[in-house]
């Protein structure tokens, strides 16, 4: 199965050699396979796996953390278009202390929204509820690392 993945960061992801790709849709996980039905949905902020036959057909599981966004499978073919895409092996984006401060930080944001005496700025509300996804997903997959 020929699977590309695009960030808007340009980072990504091709292989013609993918057994599987799991990862969790707005409706629940799941896993797609060669010759799979034709699909187009959004999916979660989350960790998602991909299995595919490395240069010498040994099958490989690598591991990422991704940004909402969109699927398309047709044709045996699986495109992926998402925000953020952090591979389990980048040590540069995985620093759990970051991660967490960013976390926290999202949550004290939201928290100040939340209880505001003023009308809420939805569109500041919905940035800071955004980073606290991205910071979750982040770290679901360091500890997928560990």
């Amino acid at each position: 199965m020929q699977v590309n993945i695009f960030s808007f960061s340009w980072e990504h992801f091709s292989s013609n050699k993918v057994i599987s790709i799991t990862m969790m849709t707005m409706i629940g996980e799941i896993t797609i396979l060669d010759r799979h039905a034709p699909l187009i949905s959004a999916f979660k902020p989350s960790t998602m796996f991909v299995v595919y036959n490395d240069e010498n057909w040994v099958p490989y599981r690598n591991d990422f953390a991704i940004w909402a966004w969109v699927i398309e499978v047709r044709d045996s073919k699986v495109k992926i278009l998402t925000d953020m895409l952090i591979d389990v092996e980048d040590q540069k984006d995985l620093d759990k202390d970051v991660i967490e401060l960013a976390k926290n930080e999202a949550l004290a944001l939201m928290e100040k929204y939340k209880s505001s005496k003023d009308r809420v700025d939805m569109e500041k509300f919905i940035e800071a509820e955004d980073a606290l996804l991205k910071s979750i997903a982040q770290l679901k997959l360091y500890e997928v690392r560990k």
